[in-house]
């Protein structure tokens, strides 16, 4: 007789039956990706599938920690891991331990995708760069202490600005743990205010070395950072993100060096230039000077001052005499002026009518008697005559 099963003992029956394949138990398949989902838990649930099938496919939170890029919908990957069943549901799934993209590796697609986020967060505008420092008197190299790159560094700044103080901030540059290590000296060189200039970097290396320069964390840290900063990873060819936020990009910390602080011999000799140009400058301002003190002192008003006054003498009495004929003129055009005047008066006046035996007759009020009609008999008048007056009593009138 068959042996009866429970639903459960089947499912765990299938399970242990796939689980005991080794091919199944180490399997990588190739995919798109859809319905992808991250749940609270940190759980990642997702289907792989292709043009004709499809399988739905869970990682564990452990092994997407471990995630150096964002999965999307639509993104062609290979998944590794294992096949079994979830009995509760029946129904068997990939177990993912690994996700690489398809055609590139996942650091290129984390790469690009945080290049896209943060560029479109504006963290790579020109306008937010500030310009470097023209003499720097701090400078913070936040980078290992072991590696070749920081003594490269320090030796080629000593050699070209040795005025500057240089500050190393150790970190490591490489692992889990150099990206929070970055961007912590970033934080703490603005937070005490230990630099003029910031110079971040490290030797060249493959992008597994270079990756923690590619970090969110140090990329931020970079843009918020008050102090300018230079970015100096790898070689020339090595481009990160730490690169584009940046104040300024390297293309080597030697190169680096060289950006963060001027040549003292360039100072020097641009320093004597100036001073040369000084100098003659001076001495053919001084030689103008000394011409043009030649030329005063042959002018007649070095030589002889006083012939100034003379002439301004000669000039006064002209103007005295001038204005002394001009007067006189004056006067004189007054005078007659005032003779026609005076004689038309004299035509004129009533008073020489008197000296041709002319009289003027005044009644006692002062009033002028021009007709008998104002005078009656007993009246006197007063008579003005030429050489004086007369006091007269009317004993008569008579109209003609």
């Amino acid at each position: 007789m068959d042996q009866t099963l429970s639903v459960t003992e089947l499912n765990l029956y299938i399970k242990n039956l796939l689980e005991s394949q080794p091919m199944l138990a180490h399997i990588s398949v190739r995919g798109e990706l859809s319905n992808y989902k991250i749940y609270p838990s940190g759980h990642h649930y997702f289907t792989l599938k292709d043009s004709e099938s499809s399988i739905r496919c869970v990682m564990f939170k452990s092994s997407a920690d471990k995630l150096r890029f964002r999965p999307e919908d639509g993104m062609g990957v290979t998944v590794y891991g294992r096949v079994s069943v979830y009995p509760r549901d029946g129904a068997y799934q990939l177990y993912c331990a690994h996700i690489m993209p398809e055609g590139i590796g996942d650091l290129q697609v984390a790469f690009r995708q945080l290049k896209e986020k943060l560029e479109a967060e504006g963290l790579f505008d020109e306008s937010h760069k500030k310009p470097l420092p023209r003499f720097p008197g701090k400078i913070a190299i936040v980078t290992s202490s072991a590696g070749a790159a920081v003594h490269d560094m320090i030796r080629i700044l000593g050699k070209r600005w040795p005025m500057a103080k240089i500050l190393l901030l150790p970190v490591r540059v490489q692992g889990t743990e150099a990206p929070a290590e970055i961007a912590g000296a970033i934080r703490y060189a603005n937070e005490f205010d230990v630099a003029d200039l910031i110079i971040t970097g490290r030797g060249g290396g493959s992008i597994e070395d270079l990756w923690a320069f590619n970090d969110e964390r140090v990329a931020r840290a970079i843009y918020v950072s008050r102090i300018p900063v230079i970015s100096a990873v790898g070689h020339e060819p090595d481009v990160t993100i730490s690169d584009y936020v940046a104040d300024r990009r390297a293309s080597t910390p030697s190169n680096a060096a060289e950006i963060a602080v001027p040549d003292c011999r360039e100072i020097a000799d641009l320093l004597d230039a100036f001073d040369l140009r000084s100098s003659q400058a001076m001495r053919k301002r001084i030689t103008a000077l000394w011409d043009r003190l030649d030329f005063c002192s042959t002018r007649r008003v070095i030589t002889a001052p006083t012939a100034a006054f003379d002439l301004r003498r000669l000039e006064v009495d002209r103007m005295r005499e001038r204005m002394s004929a001009a007067g006189e003129k004056q006067v004189s055009r007054c005078r007659q002026q005032f003779v026609a005047l005076t004689s038309a008066m004299e035509a004129m006046s009533p008073l020489l009518v008197l000296t041709r035996g002319y009289a003027i007759a005044s009644s006692e009020e002062g009033e002028c008697v021009r007709s008998v009609a104002q005078l009656q008999k007993g009246d006197r008048l007063s008579l003005r005559l030429c050489d004086g007056t007369a006091q007269c009593l009317v004993e008569d009138t008579k109209r003609s």
